[in-house]
């Protein structure tokens, strides 16, 4: 006896979120709660900032059919010639596969976050620049496990619009600035 495939709807993957820490771990996490975007979560594909590391995570994930989400911080790339050569390579090969999202900052995913708040592109030298920044509009924020757990930063964070806010900046801004975000990409999908 055969099925009749023709009548079945293709369902879409939900994207696998791969990440450099647990920053990024919690962020994607807490969306998922707070947003109707949903986003797969694995500690496993979290906490390295190996380049080697996370194309062996997508590899894994797209040999496994699902989309990955590629999630990290650009600003090493920014201080050495031989780790701006193999970001453009790690670039370079997943640039055209519509099943991987590549979504760095630049300095940090904390530009992502403070782009909810105000529109800027200015230059940030480092992640801790930025964090300083942001503690104007989250005071309490710290990368520390204890603060990033909480839901309600993320919470705050995309009220009243905001998260939606973040994404018209960082697509205004595009990669033209001294800082950029692409995390805009993970919505979109």
């Amino acid at each position: 006896m055969s099925r009749n495939s023709g009548n079945r709807k293709q369902i879409e993957a939900i994207p696998t979120v791969i990440g450099a820490g647990i920053t990024e771990q919690y962020y994607f996490q807490h969306i998922s709660h707070c947003t109707e975007f949903i986003f797969r979560i694995r500690p496993r594909f979290f906490g390295t900032e190996s380049i080697y590391e996370l194309a062996k995570k997508i590899d894994k994930v797209i040999s496994d059919r699902g989309v990955a989400i590629c999630v990290f911080d650009a600003d090493v790339a920014r201080n050495s010639d031989a780790e701006r050569a193999k970001f453009e390579r790690f670039c370079k090969k997943y640039s055209n596969k519509k099943n991987v999202i590549l979504c760095d900052s630049l300095p940090s995913i904390e530009y992502w976050f403070l782009l909810h708040f105000c529109k800027t592109n200015k230059y940030y030298k480092d992640a801790d620049t930025v964090q300083r920044m942001l503690r104007k509009f989250i005071p309490l924020y710290e990368k520390k496990e204890d603060f990033l757990k909480t839901e309600k930063w993320v919470a705050d964070m995309c009220s009243d619009g905001k998260l939606g806010k973040a994404i018209a900046n960082a697509k205004q801004f595009g990669t033209t600035g001294e800082s950029y975000s692409l995390i805009y990409r993970a919505f979109e999908k």
